[in-house]
């Protein structure tokens, strides 16, 4: 049988790194995208399972260009998992907010996604595969002074939802939105982790997971829709002091 091929963008670090390790297998061959090369050769090193491509998903040349190696290589692309974002600066008023840090923001949390997902469907379609976008709790529910990172990631989430409507039955779109998610690591306070209705602060390991779910056939009947992966902090509208 012929391995499925799932790409991952932002694949090299935290959050994408976590997808990536959990979705390769015998079964899945995993190609990590991200503009950090040097975190790229790193996750490789780990997991040489993985393959690796250097390139900025904002860029339609760059990105058309690992889509046709990927094309010559495997010939399908059976789920596409958009993780790619950026949040700096964070808590900055608006005032103070830069034009060119917008721009950059949006560029590669909302139409990096765009984009990858128009250059990446003629495959996905014949497989009738998957995709996964991984918002933000921030689109809802925002902290302040994080205007860009929330318009951001609140459009992801309605371009989603649309994309679920345009594509289907061929394809499938869901949305992630991770909370609070440790990808470092420094040691969290008790109260970082009493703030949660399960008791602690997320991992990478838990957006993974539901990713891996999403890309799976046991979630044939599921699209258009955006899963919140926070510990019930959202529901719980409290933040420590």
């Amino acid at each position: 049988m012929t391995s499925k091929v799932v790409m991952v963008t932002g694949g090299a670090k935290g959050i994408g790194r976590g997808i990536c390790e959990m979705l390769t297998s015998k079964e899945v061959i995993v190609i990590a995208v991200d503009i950090d090369e040097d975190a790229g050769f790193d996750l490789v090193a780990d997991n040489p399972m993985i393959r690796f491509r250097q390139a900025d998903v904002t860029r339609e040349n760059e990105v058309a260009a690992v889509v046709e190696e990927l094309q010559s290589l495997f010939g399908r692309l059976d789920g596409l998992v958009n993780n790619a974002a950026i949040a700096n600066p964070y808590n900055a008023p608006v005032e103070s907010l830069e034009m060119h840090d917008w721009e950059r923001i949006i560029a590669v949390n909302l139409t990096s996604p765009m984009l990858v997902t128009k250059l990446c469907l003629p495959l996905l379609k014949a497989s009738k595969g998957a995709i996964v976008n991984i918002s933000s709790t921030r689109a809802e529910q925002s902290e302040p002074n994080t205007e860009a990172y929330s318009a951001s990631k609140g459009g992801l989430v309605s371009l989603s939802h649309a994309l679920a409507v345009s594509l289907g039955p061929d394809v499938r779109v869901n949305c992630v939105s991770p909370g609070w998610i440790d990808t470092s690591n420094e040691e969290l306070r008790d109260i970082d982790h009493s703030q949660h209705l399960t008791g602690r602060v997320g991992h990478p390991a838990d957006v993974a997971s539901m990713v891996k779910y999403l890309l799976s056939t046991n979630a044939s009947f599921i699209s258009g829709q955006n899963f919140t992966v926070d510990g019930g902090i959202t529901k719980k509208m409290i933040y420590a002091e």
